[in-house]
């Protein structure tokens, strides 16, 4: 039987919300039953809520046949997605941050300077805060500050990636811009699944078009999950670094090799010297900062020795050495962030050579925050550049936040509160041991950044905000005579970069919208507060 039969059967193309490719087989998911029509060529079943319709693929039915039926389910999506472009009205919306106009942002991708401009994606379920089919939104920025919408990039349209297009980077190659992304597919009543690592190309007129999967097979002894493709040029040839779950469930990374970013050969999966370090490692990051090579990446099921830390997904990076033949052998690492909400970062290296990153705030199993009320939830980190100095690595906001801050003024801190009529600000002052600083507060909520003498931590507690899911203390141990704190609050966040950016500490805080209170305990000090309330980015084109 024909595709386009199966097309007649299911009720024509306009109900037809799913297409996947399981082996030997076509099915279709249909999004009314009542226009179906069952011959006994097909099979038709509920596949979990979902009304599907299967038959057997031969040889006629290509790759190409099954394109025709994913742009057509692409248009329809792009239109069903592009109703959630305005944004909905909540106190808890960053100025300044990035965030969804409606549903659910995750992982940043594609982070990449191209042709004179910035390009980053955010992944996005448009209809409502829960973790479903991701579709990636595309941002563009001459500056790193003000960025503007372009497009929906990638949808959920094809018999690869039906069940999301998952994460992954681009490459500036000459002219050509590339998305590299893993599609991620769910087949029958177990929702097995079927990850394919996938590419896209930006035509002339602007739009995405998929190439479909680069990579078909699971290289051996590897799960399904295996995600997250980072591509770079290095030593005369593109290499391919995949987040990875061995058959024992152990993370790793798995690193691929082409030539034409077409054609790719697998090398082997590295991270042994570190084993056991997690179940699985997700969104791979590499660059090199000052003739250092570091990889980040995101381990999952590793434990901390802080008993108030209870969230298995985990960031880190590791400085890494490569070998002649592209090896990579894993030396120290360390934490990235320390706080509550830091995940799947990308960077890019801008026009003038420095390492920038942007970060996921927000963790892949929390989906019910206070912003939910008003219908989105999680955004993204401020940009924030990464130096290697004196053996570690350094992180500060970047000096493109200049274009955002207001008048700085001084502020003379203690156990009065201060009311600073807003909670998008930035404030630095530095704290000797035993200071308690309250942020975002009222008389019933509140922040609290306590240098705790005794145990010499610095102890981020929000238990007495809005908070609904998520650990609420976070300790970092450090050893200065004093503590320098460089933060930067926008409504629902607070980032913490610790002196001079050795430490950064990042998490949501929720609090009504008239605790704009802050105040000192233990101690006085003088700090400098400059107000940070410049929209810097657009929901859909102006």
């Amino acid at each position: 039987m024909s595709l386009e039969k199966l097309i007649e059967l299911a009720g024509g193309l306009d109900n037809i919300q799913r297409i996947l490719a399981p082996k030997g087989q076509v099915t279709v998911a249909v999004i009314d039953a009542k226009r179906v029509t069952q011959p006994d060529a097909v099979c038709a079943e509920s596949v979990l809520g979902e009304w599907q319709l299967s038959m057997a693929r031969d040889a006629s039915i290509s790759d190409e046949d099954l394109a025709k039926v994913g742009l057509a389910i692409a248009a329809r999506q792009r239109q069903q997605a592009s109703q959630y472009l305005q944004p909905t009205a909540c106190p808890y919306r960053p100025q300044w941050h990035i965030s969804p106009p409606q549903g659910l942002l995750n992982d940043p991708n594609g982070f990449v300077y191209h042709q004179g401009e910035y390009h980053l994606f955010y992944q996005w379920y448009p209809f409502a805060c829960e973790h479903k089919d991701k579709y990636w939104v595309h941002l563009k920025s001459a500056d790193l500050v003000h960025w503007a919408w372009q497009s929906i990039a990638l949808t959920p349209s094809d018999w690869f990636d039906s069940h999301g297009v998952f994460s992954g980077h681009a490459v500036s190659d000459g002219d050509d811009l590339w998305l590299f992304y893993t599609g991620n597919t769910r087949l029958g009543h177990d929702r097995d699944r079927q990850t394919m690592q996938c590419a896209a190309h930006l035509s002339a007129n602007g739009a995405f078009e998929k190439m479909g999967p680069v990579i078909r097979t699971l290289p051996p002894g590897v799960t399904e999950h295996i995600r997250d493709p980072k591509v770079v040029f290095k030593q005369g040839r593109w290499h391919m670094l995949l987040g990875a779950q061995t058959q024992d469930l152990q993370g790793r990374l798995a690193v691929y090799h082409s030539e034409d970013l077409h054609e790719w050969q697998f090398d082997k999966l590295y991270g042994d010297e570190l084993a056991p370090y997690g179940y699985m490692w997700e969104c791979p990051d590499w660059f090199e900062i000052d003739g250092e090579q570091f990889v980040v990446f995101g381990p999952q099921g590793i434990t901390s020795d802080n008993p108030h830390h209870t969230i298995v997904h985990q960031n880190r990076i590791f400085r890494v050495e490569q070998d002649e033949q592209g090896g990579f052998h894993f030396l120290q690492g360390w934490e990235l962030d320390a706080g509550f909400d830091f995940y799947a970062p990308q960077s890019l290296q801008t026009a003038d050579g420095r390492r920038v990153m942007c970060g996921w705030m927000g963790l892949p199993d929390e989906i019910d925050h206070p912003s939910c009320d008003n219908g989105w939830i999680h955004q993204f980190t401020a940009l924030r550049e990464l130096r290697w100095q004196k053996g570690q690595i350094i992180q500060q906001p970047t000096a493109e936040l200049d274009a955002l801050r207001g008048e700085t003024q001084p502020l003379a801190l203690s156990a009065q509160p201060i009311t600073l009529g807003s909670k998008s600000f930035e404030l630095q002052v530095t704290l000797p041991w035993g200071s308690e600083l309250h942020l975002m507060h009222d008389e019933q909520h509140r922040v609290v950044l306590a240098l705790d003498a005794q145990q010499r931590v610095l102890r981020f507690d929000r238990s007495a905000t809005e908070i609904r899911q998520g650990d609420t203390i976070r300790e970092l141990a450090l050893t200065s005579d004093k503590v320098k704190l460089h933060i930067l609050a926008d409504n629902s966040s607070l980032e913490i970069f610790i002196n001079d950016g050795e430490k950064v500490m990042t998490g949501r805080i929720f609090t009504p919208p008239n605790a704009t209170q802050i105040s000192l305990y233990h101690t006085e000090a003088q700090a400098n507060f400059t107000p940070l309330n410049t929209m810097s980015w657009s929901f859909a084109p102006r």
